[in-house]
């Protein structure tokens, strides 16, 4: 007997929805009925997006391009989805920038510290306060921020991005407390390693370079990174801790941080 989430006919927003983890999210909900609010600053490419998953799952997509660092953006993409769907039920807070560059980030002027703290948490915030007077107060309201290991490891030189996915577990915490009156939860999925096209792209250049095949590189590479699964998650496993976190089953985690990570966080040390 199949497991009933109870989501068909709602509606969800995803920021960074036009491509990677984003998009996985996008389908894995519209597969189970879920219409959608798409975000992402790349119309052309959200568009595409939009399509695909209109014609793969028949559900409703509205494309809202809009940049999370822009209050306006964020502003006219909630109008838009008022006037389309009236109310959205789910707001998954997934978008954050790439890592700018490999220097030292302590030696960055504050213009790129604030610049990567803008696309990530303080956007997620932006979103969620744009959002929030259109999500139901009957429960079914969701936030589902998406951080990761960098919240509580080291990854050198991802300094913004470890600041980033902590300020975003910790924003977790005081928005559960928050909106807990509302009947709305607030959790995060914390991945760890994720297969993106930019990292499937990665591993295998790297296996070229070693003369190795891509599934021996990535093996050896999550070896030496800790990671039990030996392997790093792939996009539609984040996609379905989101699904379960946005359905009814999930109604009594509130303040919860889901750790996706294939054991990393055991910190076990290769021999």
């Amino acid at each position: 007997m199949a497991l009933e989430l109870g989501l068909a006919g709602r509606t969800a927003l995803v920021t960074g929805g036009s491509r990677g983890i984003g998009r996985a999210i996008a389908r894995g909900l519209a597969r189970q009925g879920v219409n959608l609010v798409l975000m992402a600053r790349s119309a052309d490419v959200l568009e595409r997006t939009a399509d695909d998953v209109r014609r793969e799952t028949g559900v409703t997509v509205l494309a809202a391009a809009a940049d999370i660092t822009k209050s306006d953006q964020v502003d006219a993409a909630a109008a838009a989805a008022k006037n389309t769907f009236g109310t959205v039920h789910i707001v998954v807070n997934n978008a954050g920038g790439p890592m700018r560059r490999v220097d030292r980030q302590i030696l960055w002027p504050d213009t790129d510290w604030i610049s990567d703290l803008d696309n990530k948490i303080l956007g997620a915030l932006r979103v969620t306060r744009a959002f929030l007077p259109l999500m139901p107060g009957d429960g079914t309201g969701r936030v589902i921020n998406i951080s990761g290991v960098a919240s509580t490891l080291v990854w050198a030189p991802a300094l913004t991005h470890g600041l980033n996915n902590a300020a975003m577990n910790q924003a977790t915490s005081y928005l559960a407390a928050d909106l807990a009156s509302q009947r709305i939860t607030v959790n995060t999925v914390v991945p760890g390693l994720v297969g993106t096209e930019g990292r499937e792209a990665w591993a295998e250049n790297m296996a070229r370079q070693q003369n190795v095949t891509r599934e021996e590189f990535v093996a050896s590479f999550c070896k030496r990174m800790g990671i039990l699964a030996g392997r790093w998650a792939s996009m539609d496993e984040v996609a379905d801790t989101v699904v379960f976190l946005a359905s009814d089953r999930a109604g009594y985690y509130n303040g919860a941080k889901i750790i996706l990570d294939g054991g990393m966080n055991v910190n076990l040390r290769p021999a």
